[in-house]
């Protein structure tokens, strides 16, 4: 899987953390958390399968600090390039699907910095 294709995964995850050195969730943390996501994400779906909501579940209890929701944010929004707007749509619809209270609203245009 390529970097661009894992893109929308990310943004179910719902940018999660920014620049700070020492943060604990990598980029590779966020896309191998949300790598279950990425055949919904991509092409839609009666449903999500059960690890991507376990993913992303566990992606926000990692992202426990300001610093690890603002690097996986920044890790989100690198790859927003990628992503077309039904992709985008169909990763925003993941926080509901999976009934995770994630603080913040999936898009490439979120302010990573206002995370907190």
């Amino acid at each position: 899987m390529s970097i661009k294709q894992l893109f929308p995964l990310l943004l179910i995850c719902i940018a999660l953390a920014a620049t700070a050195t020492d943060a604990a969730v990598s980029c590779n943390t966020v896309y191998s958390s949300l790598e279950p996501c990425l055949g919904f994400v991509l092409n839609g779906g009666p449903t999500v399968p059960s690890a991507c909501c376990s993913g992303l579940k566990s992606l926000l209890v990692a992202a426990g600090t300001t610093a690890d929701r603002q690097s996986s944010c920044k890790c989100i929004k690198s790859l927003a390039s990628s992503a077309n707007g039904a992709q985008i749509g169909r990763a925003s619809q993941l926080p509901g699907i999976c009934k995770a209270n994630v603080p913040y609203q999936i898009s490439p245009n979120v302010d990573c910095s206002k995370i907190t």
